[in-house]
This record gives structure tokens, C-alpha cells and sequence, in this order.
């Protein structure tokens, strides 16, 4: 199992993805700051901002992410069964982000919304990126996929795997 979406021999998805999730973890903290903390408007524009920014970048990333799962992971497999409840997780995390998005939309100058949906939006789309990485990382930790192995690397992984129960049902 490899990645189908390289440049120059590194997938791209795992280059990609700690751009939306950096940015969905600085939205959450911007608007929480802006409601609890500061009503300073710079923390409600940094929500505001990053908000934006998850969302076309979760959609960068989701691309490669898509390719590899549909072609370069095997049907019938438990790896391929992780990564399509990767791909859901992200899709929701992705579409409570692009909802806050457009109910802030409009508001960059007035920090004047429900700002507590926003704020509600936002941590609940991090519990579902937390699980979103879990499952990504069981793909490249567990099913090595867009992972290059060595020779050596390959031999003691089949060594292992052999007095391990099956991944693959």
C-alpha cells in the first residue's frame, strides 16, 4: 500500500494536512479567547481568518488524501475500512468548519455574530478531527500506507506480522 499522490517520492497528503488542522485549532482558540478572555477584535478576525483558512486548506489536503485511499489502498481491507472512517471524520469536521464559515461570513469588522455557535461549532469539529487523527495515524503507524520501508524495514515488519493476529479480513 503506497500513495498514488507523491511529489518527488513523498506523499503529499501527510505534507498537507497539518495546515488545516493547525488552522482548525487556531480557530477554536481565537473565538474562545474573543469570548472569554479579551473582547479585543483581534481574537474574533484570527477565529475569523483561520476559520477560512481550514476550510480551503482541508480541501487541498483532502484531495491527495482521496486519491490514495480510492487507488492506492487495497479493496476488501481493514486498512481501506480505517480509511474511509478517516475520510468521514474529516468530512464532517470539514463541514461544521465550512457552516461556522458561513455564519460568520460578513462579520470580519464587527465581531457581532452568535459568537457562541461559532465557538460551539468549532469544538465539536475538534473532537471529531481528534478522532479523524486517530485514524490517519493507524494508517501510516499500522498499514505503513505512503510509508517507504527499507529491505531491512520490510523483512522485520513480515517477521512481526507473522505472530500477529490478521489485519486484513
Amino acid at each position: 500500500m503506497y500513495s498514488k499522490a507523491k511529489i518527488a517520492g513523498h506523499p503529499i497528503h501527510p505534507m498537507l494536512v497539518g495546515f488545516p488542522i493547525t488552522f482548525y485549532v487556531m480557530t477554536f482558540l481565537g473565538f474562545l479567547t474573543y469570548q472569554t478572555i479579551s473582547s479585543d477584535i483581534f481574537w474574533f478576525k484570527l477565529g475569523y481568518f483561520c476559520n477560512f483558512a481550514a476550510v480551503i486548506t482541508a480541501l487541498v489536503a483532502a484531495v491527495p488524501g482521496f486519491i490514495d485511499w480510492a487507488l492506492g489502498i487495497p479493496n476488501q481491507t481493514q486498512a481501506k475500512r480505517r480509511g474511509l472512517t478517516h475520510m468521514v471524520l474529516n468530512l464532517i469536521t470539514l463541514g461544521l468548519y465550512a457552516i461556522n464559515a458561513y455564519l460568520i461570513s460578513g462579520s470580519w469588522n464587527t465581531g457581532d455574530i452568535g459568537l457562541g455557535t461559532s465557538l460551539f461549532l468549532s469544538a465539536v469539529g475538534l473532537i471529531f478531527l481528534t478522532g479523524a487523527g486517530y485514524y490517519g495515524w493507524e494508517m501510516i503507524g499500522r498499514y505503513k500506507v505512503g510509508v517507504d520501508m527499507s529491505a531491512e524495514q520490510e523483512r522485520l515488519e513480515e517477521r512481526y506480522e507473522e505472530k500477529q493476529p490478521p489485519l486484513y479480513h
